[in-house]
């Protein structure tokens, strides 16, 4: 599981001086939103297997995080997103569909997490001439909550191999991502 840092739009306009080189940055690698009615498919994994050479498959989620401040009102969007650039499966024609579930479900969890920060969000006072302090602290918090429990469930279910406990999992998060409903985004 490659797990990403979050990407927030400026919050602050950035002075620079004549002198000051600006970098370029390439654009973003194209990637897929969360969706209950379109789950991941083996053609969705598109980069090049990579190390360790242990593991069979790899997701690679984020957190996409986009603020802001107008008129002195704090917005913000949350998406949990699959890179397919950057996800891989070692051998697509010994690849199972319990492999499959098991790499569903890390995407699974990321929108868990993603719908529990348009919760705090959602519920949280931020003032905008101080959001940048305020934001980087309860988004730290967040992002490590998410990478923990993506590292607590590789390591629970030996990264799908264990059926019992995969079979829970798949179960817990998807009684988790029916409790937080409310926070999907539409469809």
């Amino acid at each position: 599981m490659v797990l990403s840092l979050i990407s927030l739009l400026p919050l602050w306009l950035g002075w620079a001086s004549p002198a000051t080189a600006v970098p370029v940055h390439s654009p973003p690698a194209p990637v897929l939103a969360w969706s209950a009615s379109r789950p991941l498919s083996w053609a969705d994994f598109q980069a090049r297997p990579g190390a360790p050479v242990t593991l069979a498959a790899l997701t690679s989620a984020n957190i996409d995080v986009k603020v802001g401040c107008s008129d002195f009102k704090f917005s913000a969007a949350v998406k949990a997103v699959f890179t397919p650039t950057e996800s891989w499966v070692r051998e697509p024609g010994k690849a199972s569909a319990q492999l499959l579930r098991h790499e569903q479900v890390h995407f699974d969890l990321t929108e868990v997490h993603a719908r529990q920060m348009r919760q705090k969000l959602a519920l949280m006072q931020f003032d905008c001439d101080k959001l940048q302090p305020a934001l980087n602290s309860y988004t730290k918090v967040a992002f490590l909550a998410w990478q923990r429990e993506e590292a607590r469930y590789d390591q629970e279910t030996n990264h799908g191999l264990n059926a019992a406990r995969q079979q829970q999992w798949e179960t817990a998060v998807q009684q988790r991502l029916e409790k937080l409903s409310a926070y999907a985004l539409p469809e």
